[in-house]
């Protein structure tokens, strides 16, 4: 059984996983321009042997890519997912979520307080990303949140702009993060468009504590 915008579908659009970590990367590096305290996407080189990716949306919504010389390890948490540990006492992962789960992934898990309304991964080689494929969904869109994930995918400029724009209250230029998703030189046009009030200085230091 499948369901619109469950993991099964979400993970086709996904790019491979060094497509995925410049996304990701790209996403610390806006949020460090619009300057935010709380920032909704995160980003840090040291985490564990690899390298993590975050958000947080500050009711409860998150996720966390974890990337190793392994491949990458996706979780995301949906708190008003049906598919919920918490729907439950013994707060168990939905039924099938780890179904395949590589062994080199298995110690993402440990940590006893680890909940997940969705889980991917892939591996060096791999083509697709990988998802329990023997889950049952429960009826309705979106079941296991992971269309939390859509922002990562190739209209990631549009999406992020647009949500940047009424989260922050100032207008963000699509155009400006399209230039920051494809790594180019960040010039004082480009930090303006994201952020008319930036100060370079300030921003690269940011950047600099972001991605260090």
């Amino acid at each position: 059984m499948t369901s619109r915008d469950s993991s099964h579908d979400i993970a086709a659009l996904l790019p491979d996983v060094d497509g995925l970590r410049r996304r990701c990367r790209a996403l610390a590096v806006l949020e460090s321009i619009l300057g935010s305290d709380f920032p909704r996407y995160s980003y840090t080189r040291s985490w564990g042997e690899g390298e993590a990716a975050f958000m947080d949306d500050g009711d409860g919504n998150e996720w966390t890519i974890v990337f190793t010389a392994d491949g990458a390890f996706i979780r995301v948490f949906d708190h008003e997912s049906p598919m919920s540990p918490y729907r439950d006492e013994d707060r168990e992962l939905w039924p099938g979520l780890t179904d395949g789960l590589p062994e080199v992934f298995a110690s993402q898990l440990d940590d006893p307080d680890f909940v997940a309304t969705a889980i991917l991964w892939r591996r060096p080689g791999d083509e697709t990303w990988q998802t329990g494929a023997n889950i049952e969904f429960p009826p309705g869109p979106g079941p296991d949140g992971s269309g939390m994930l859509l922002i990562l995918t190739d209209d990631l400029a549009a999406r992020y702009a647009a949500w940047a724009t009424d989260h922050y209250g100032i207008a963000v230029s699509a155009a400006a993060v399209q230039h920051v998703v494809e790594g180019r030189p960040l010039s004082d046009a480009v930090m303006r468009g994201l952020n008319p009030h930036a100060r370079r200085d300030q921003i690269i230091a940011s950047i600099n504590v972001v991605l260090s």
